[in-house]
C-alpha cells in the first residue's frame, strides 16, 4: 500500500510538472507572438535604434540578474572552452541578424510576412538537417518540404519578389539553432543571453551613439515614457527566454513543438486584426500550404517518436529478460 500511495504521489507530482511546463512553454511563444505590439509602441524609433536599445538594455538586464543570483562560476568554466566561447560570439551575430529583420519588418508593416517565416522554420530545420548533418529525409519529411517549397514559389508570385522577410527569418533563426546545438547543453539559457548580449553589447553602444550624435536617435529627444519603453525592451527579451528554457525541462519534445506555432499564429493576428495589413486570397492559400505541410510534419515527427519509444521499450524489455 505504502508503495502504491508513494507511486500516486509521484505521478501526481509529474502531471504537475508537465501542466506547469505546457503554460510556461504558452507564455513564453504568447509573449513572443505580441512582441510586434510592443514593438510598433516605439515610434518613432527605427528598426536600428530598437536593435541597440534591446541588446543594450538586454545586457543590463542579464547582468544585474548574475548580481541578484551572485553565481559566475560560469564564466570560468566559459572562458577555459575557446570553441564554446567562439560558437557563442557566432550565435551572438547570428541572432542579432535575426532581431533586425523582425523588428524592421514589424516597422514596416510587415508582421504578416514576418509570421510566415516562423511557420516555415520547422520546414527550414529539416532541410538544414539534410545539407549539414547528411540525414535521410523519410517520405513524409519529403512532402511537407515539398510543400513549403511550393507555398514559397506562390508567395513570391504574388508578391512579385522572394518572400525575403520570411526566408531570412526562417534561416537565422535555425542557423543559430543549429549552433546552439553545437555548443551543447552544459551552458544554460541566461548564461547564453548574457553571452550573446555582451558580445553584441560594444557594437550596439557604438551604433545608439552614433544615432544620439547624428539627430536620428529618440532616447534623448522625446519623452522619458517614450525613453522607458526602449529600455523595457530589456526586460520582454529575457524573460520568455528564461520560460521556455524551464518548460523545455518539463515537457517532451512533441509538446514544444505543437507550443511553438502559438508565436506565429498570434503574429498573424497581430498583423491582419491590429496593424490592418492586407492579405490577399493568393497569400491566403500559400498560408494553407504551409500549414497543411506543418500537419503533415508534426504527424511524422508524432509517429516516428513514438515508434522510436515502442523500439526502445521492446528492447529493455527484452535485456531485462535476458538477465
Amino acid at each position: 500500500m505504502a508503495d502504491t500511495s508513494t507511486g500516486g504521489r509521484a505521478a501526481d507530482a509529474s502531471d504537475g510538472e508537465s501542466r506547469r511546463g505546457v503554460v510556461l512553454g504558452a507564455a513564453a511563444y504568447g509573449m513572443w507572438g505580441v512582441f510586434p505590439i510592443y514593438f510598433h509602441m516605439l515610434a518613432p524609433s527605427g528598426a536600428l535604434e530598437i536593435l541597440g536599445q534591446r541588446i543594450i538594455w538586454s545586457t543590463v538586464f542579464c547582468l544585474l540578474a548574475w548580481v541578484y543570483l551572485r553565481d559566475i562560476g560560469w564564466v570560468r568554466t566559459l572562458l577555459r572552452s575557446p570553441r564554446r566561447l567562439g560558437l557563442l560570439a557566432l550565435a551572438a551575430f547570428v541572432l542579432s541578424a535575426n532581431w533586425g529583420i523582425y523588428i524592421y519588418a514589424v516597422v514596416a508593416d510587415n508582421v504578416v510576412e514576418a509570421s510566415l517565416g516562423y511557420f516555415i522554420n520547422p520546414l527550414v530545420l529539416v532541410v538544414m538537417g539534410v545539407l549539414l548533418l547528411h540525414e535521410r529525409l523519410r517520405p513524409m519529411q519529403w512532402l511537407a518540404v515539398g510543400l513549403g517549397t511550393l507555398a514559397v514559389i506562390i508567395m513570391a508570385v504574388d508578391y512579385g519578389r522572394l518572400p525575403w522577410i520570411a526566408l531570412s527569418l526562417a534561416f537565422s533563426f535555425a542557423i543559430y539553432g543549429f549552433i546552439k546545438k553545437l555548443v551543447g547543453g552544459q551552458i544554460g539559457a541566461l548564461e547564453s543571453m548574457t553571452t550573446e548580449t555582451v558580445v553584441l553589447a560594444p557594437f550596439a553602444l557604438a551604433l545608439v551613439a552614433w544615432l544620439e550624435m547624428t539627430g536620428r536617435g529618440t532616447f534623448s529627444h522625446d519623452t522619458p515614457w517614450h525613453g522607458l519603453m526602449l529600455v523595457g525592451t530589456g526586460i520582454i527579451t529575457p524573460i520568455p527566454l528564461v520560460c521556455f528554457a524551464a518548460a523545455a525541462r518539463r515537457v517532451p519534445l512533441t509538446t514544444m513543438g505543437l507550443l511553438q506555432f502559438v508565436a506565429p499564429i498570434l503574429q498573424l493576428i497581430c498583423g491582419v486584426l491590429i496593424f490592418g495589413e492586407t492579405v490577399p486570397a493568393v497569400r491566403w492559400i500559400g498560408f494553407g500550404i504551409v500549414w497543411v505541410a506543418l500537419v503533415v510534419l508534426t504527424a511524422d515527427s508524432i509517429r516516428h517518436l513514438r515508434s522510436r519509444s515502442r523500439i526502445q521499450e521492446i528492447a529493455v524489455a527484452e535485456a531485462g529478460a535476458a538477465s
